[in-house]
């Protein structure tokens, strides 16, 4: 049984920080491209950032200010937020998905085999 698991939501004033955990479980990861999306009240999910073998990419709204990073040892990725906003405000989704991953690819949701249950990120002005 493949499982996601998100941990590291919460409250937080506006120009902090928050670092996000996402651990996997049930195969090995280290082959597959791992990710965040995130989904804001009223709003379409998206994809915030992405780590695919060596290649990362960001949504251009967090670009400068999140950082994704993976522990392949560990199954685990992480997505660190500084400088949050409070538009950052949303549940924040790790995803995976076998192969590698590039362009276009990134915003395919549907292309996201497993996804986690998501944790709530709160930003406050």
């Amino acid at each position: 049984q493949v499982q996601l698991v998100e941990s590291g939501g919460g409250l937080v004033q506006a120009g902090g920080s928050l670092r996000l955990s996402c651990a996997a479980s049930g195969r090995t990861f280290s082959s597959y491209t791992m990710g965040w999306f995130r989904q804001a009240p009223g709003k379409e999910r998206e994809f915030v950032a992405g780590k695919s073998g060596g290649s990362t990419a960001y949504a251009n709204s967090v670009k400068g200010r999140f950082a994704i990073s993976r522990d392949n040892a560990q199954n685990t990725v992480y997505l660190q937020m500084n400088s949050l906003k409070p538009e950052d405000t949303a549940v924040y989704y790790c995803v995976a998905r076998s192969g590698f991953t590039s362009g276009s690819m990134w915003n395919s949701q549907d292309l996201y085999d497993y996804w986690g249950q998501g944790t709530q990120v709160t930003v406050s002005t």
